[in-house]
């Protein structure tokens, strides 16, 4: 996370004054550009016009706003990853959208007469990709990697007094990636200005080296970069450490050395620390000033927590000492209808969910993660595995990071490890994803050993891990030896005959399930399915259908709790996300994942609760599927589910017990089945309540829920629902910012005169927003729409979609209304302050 005064300056005042009156400045470069899809050198120049370019706020993405299209970067290739063998054609592999091309971004901005002593740093949260960027004409910096934070030093650049040209040229390439990218400046960028003498960016490095209930000793490394003549002995640093509450709780004050290469170097006591976990997220302060003499050169804020996290041989991962299990999923960068731009609004929501649902950590699959994000994560108690690479020197698409692996992979390595070592959710990091160079003899292994010593190198208390999916070849090429933690990709029935030949006698689940469902369609007969394919282009939500490579849910829950050494699992995906329509490869317009535990649109799926009955077991959960809306299949063989996190239940049909079933605690990991592909459910039984032979007749659905004694504890009902009557809208939030960037997530249903969801309903919708807000976008979740996201009008999906509203710089109230044909309309105001 970028390290940020308490005080930024104010985005209304001139770059000039700002620069003068405070010795750090921190400008969140966010509106005022020019941007077009054309592309001409000329466009770094400053006598270029760009008037009549499209106006832009930052974060943007030109892609997601489409057209969807079958012929959007359609790659010909085989997915070796996925099995297959020979070369065919995938339309939605990356996600219909015109990501392929050329962007440019222009901005002006004004600097000060005079700027002897300053230095002007540009850093850029995340540029996709191959970014070019041009100050005044002159190019300043290149870096290829689409999702990595970089800087670049503006000032030999600069004209002091005068309008200056920021240029960004940005290209993305055919067959580039595996998932939708993004396409732009899609994160932040900020212009901080400093004293020529100044901590650089990331220039802190704070370390709990002892804790205990009674007391934390703290260390704190501040690098230091000062002009030439002068030395560490000139300069004096006092650091105080300011804990949740807002009190400064110690300070110390010391001259710097000419022998400690350019850094202070400074010990804390901090007494009966509030320590950093996911239920207790306490956050530190440490705020630096630097002095030569009694002048102030520089002041610099790090956020930080107090904890500790190791990984002990044939135990597990540690979290302060106490053993720590990880109900983990996996996410890419995208925020589904609003595309891979960062926003909080949308990042928090997801955050919320995940948590909501017992889900304690989050891999960044598979690249470097948003600051954003990862600020977010330290906020509200969610731990981070921070990856880095989906390819090493061998190639998986035919203009991926291969191409420049080997010039770039330590830059964008120690970018990743300085900008995050301080953030506390952060306990791991990855160094790759199912990389072909595992199936090397000698190449992996080397080039893991390279990686995992940068991580150390930089950071040296966390552990660095990668995802594999091919355990016998790491096993026996001792690449999985080599890592501190052995992270493993599907094909759990390999965990015991892996962990006997591991030096470090662990598992990580760094990759799980690739479950696949499509919310609120079901398909029969229920029956387990691996890569099935329907002509609707979707997939069972009983959640029984998975990926030729992968697995249910509870193939992997049985192995995490009966194995001590299996430290959990990150599961395949937490969300859905644009790409990878598996096993839809080549069916357009399917564009979209089926693996997420929640869609597209934000909604959760069935399965959402089925982890949350396992992960979350103090919430009550209580969730019947499926829907009870079967015309035309009156007395044929309808299973019910039930997701609880009791023990027993009975289901009963418009008033007649169907009977009680109890979970089978007595199937173990070493008694559930041989083989994965059995389609008894014997695995599913120890997890969910099933009814395999009810029959469907329109009505009423009940399921009484009993704990261990047996007492009846909770019940919950699903009707047959009449005909769609009106929509039903409720924001996730009904007080949003006025900033112009907030959001509220507005869930839409079609329902009954009762209330009942219709979940076979498929009514367009059309919305209007009025007063101080606006349509941002729209999602239903359906992986095969192509609607467009930002059209102020679509389908519902099983029912229900999403309705994003956002904010004006205006305060007051945002209307919300929805209407649509032979419904009876539905409106929503939301305060916006």
């Amino acid at each position: 996370m970028i390290k940020r005064l308490s005080l930024l300056v104010l985005l209304a005042l001139p770059l000039g004054l700002s620069a003068q009156t405070q010795v750090r400045t921190e400008t969140l470069l966010e509106k005022g550009w020019k941007f077009t899809r054309e592309d001409n050198t000329q466009f770094k120049d400053t006598q270029c016009d760009d008037s009549q370019w499209q106006s832009v706020r930052i974060p943007h993405d030109w892609a997601i706003y489409g057209p969807f299209s079958i012929n959007n970067d359609k790659h010909n290739t085989a997915i070796v990853q996925d099995g297959q063998k020979e070369a065919m054609e995938h339309a939605g592999r990356t996600g219909g959208l015109p990501f392929v091309g050329t962007g440019w971004y222009r901005r002006s901005f004004e600097i000060p007469q005079s700027i002897e002593g300053k230095k002007y740093t540009l850093i850029f949260d995340g540029a996709m990709s191959h970014a070019r960027v041009y100050i005044n004409g002159q190019e300043a910096c290149y870096w290829p990697n689409g999702y990595n934070t970089f800087f670049v030093d503006a000032t030999p650049y600069l004209r002091p007094g005068e309008s200056n040209l920021l240029a960004v040229r940005l290209e993305n390439f055919t067959e580039s990636s595996r998932w939708y990218p993004g396409a732009g400046l899609y994160r932040n960028v900020h212009l901080v200005v400093t004293d020529e003498a100044h901590v650089p960016v990331w220039g802190t490095q704070i370390i709990t080296t002892d804790l205990n209930d009674s007391y934390a000793k703290v260390t704190q490394s501040t690098s230091w970069e000062m002009p030439e003549g002068k030395s560490m002995s000139d300069y004096v640093i006092e650091t105080s450490i300011v804990d949740p509450s807002g009190k400064t709780i110690t300070t110390d004050r010391m001259r710097g050395s000419n022998f400690d290469h350019n850094t202070f170097n400074q010990e804390f006591v901090v007494e009966q620390p509030a320590v950093w976990t996911p239920e207790t997220p306490n956050l530190y302060t440490s705020v630096s000033k630097v002095y030569e003499g009694n002048e102030l050169k520089d002041e610099y804020t790090t956020t930080f927590g107090i904890r500790t996290v190791e990984v002990r041989q044939g135990e597990g991962f540690f979290l302060n000492g106490k053993p720590l299990k990880f109900k983990g999923v996996c996410n890419h960068h995208d925020l589904g209808p609003l595309g891979g731009i960062v926003n909080e609004a949308g990042i928090r929501r997801q955050i919320r969910m995940l948590k909501e649902m017992g889900c304690n950590a989050i891999r960044t699959s598979h690249n470097m993660p948003a600051p954003e994000l990862v600020r977010l994560c330290d906020e509200m108690g969610m731990m981070v595995m921070a990856e880095s690479f989906d390819e090493w020197a061998t190639a998986k698409v035919q203009n991926g990071y291969h191409l420049v692996f080997n010039e770039w992979a330590e830059k964008d390595l120690v970018n990743l490890v300085r900008h995050y070592r301080n953030n506390p959710s952060v306990v791991m990091w990855c160094i790759g994803n199912e990389v072909p160079d595992q199936w090397s003899g000698d190449q992996g292994p080397k080039l893991t050993l390279w990686l995992q010593n940068i991580c150390h190198r930089e950071d040296p208390t966390r552990p660095v891990t990668q995802g594999m999916d091919a355990p016998d070849a790491v096993v026996n090429n001792n690449m999985a030896a080599v890592l501190d933690v052995p992270g493993f990709n599907y094909r759990p029935f390999k965990y015991i005959e892996s962990q006997k030949k591991l030096p470090q006698g662990i598992i990580l689940g760094s990759e799980t399930a690739s479950t696949i469902s499509s919310r609120g369609v079901y398909k029969f007969p229920v029956e387990r399915r691996s890569m099935p394919k329907y002509p609707d282009h979707q997939s069972s939500s009983y959640d029984v259908e998975h990926c030729g490579w992968s697995n249910l849910p509870e193939d992997d829950f049985i192995q995490h709790d009966d194995l001590a050494y299996c430290m959990g699992e990150f599961v395949w995906t937490g969300f859905d996300y644009l790409g990878e329509p598996t096993p839809y490869y080549s069916d357009w317009p399917s564009h979209s994942s089926l693996f997420g535990i929640i869609d597209l649109a934000g909604i959760p799926k069935d399965r959402y609760y089925l982890y949350r009955s396992h992960w979350n077991p103090e919430a009550e959960t209580l969730h019947i599927l499926p829907h009870w809306n079967w015309e035309g299949r009156e007395g044929e063989v309808t299973p019910i589910f039930v997701y609880t996190n009791y023990p027993t239940a009975e289901l009963f049909i418009n008033g007649k017990s169907q009977g009680k079933r109890t979970k089978d605690l007595s199937v173990t990991v070493h008694n559930s089945g041989d083989s994965l592909s059995t389609a008894q459910f014997k695995r599913q039984q120890r997890y969910r309540l099933m009814w395999m032979d009810t029959r469907y007749e329109p009505g009423t659905v009940k399921v009484v829920a009993y704990d261990e004694q047996g007492n009846a504890v909770a019940e919950k009902e699903m009707k047959t629902a009449g005909k769609p009557y009106r929509i039903e809208l409720t924001a996730d939030r009904s007080t949003i910012a006025a900033d112009g960037r907030d959001l509220s997530f507005v869930t839409v249903k079609v329902v009954d005169k009762e209330g009942n969801l219709c979940p076979n309903a498929s009514n367009q919708i059309s919305f209007k927003v009025k007063g101080k807000g606006y349509y941002r976008a729209g999602a239903n979740g359906d992986p095969t729409s192509l609607e467009s996201f930002q059209e102020p009008r679509m389908k519902v999906f099983s029912g229900m979609m999403t309705a994003i509203v956002a904010s004006t710089e205006e305060p007051g109230k945002i209307t919300l209304e929805a209407t649509a044909k032979g419904l009876k309309k539905a409106t929503l105001v939301i305060e916006s302050k």
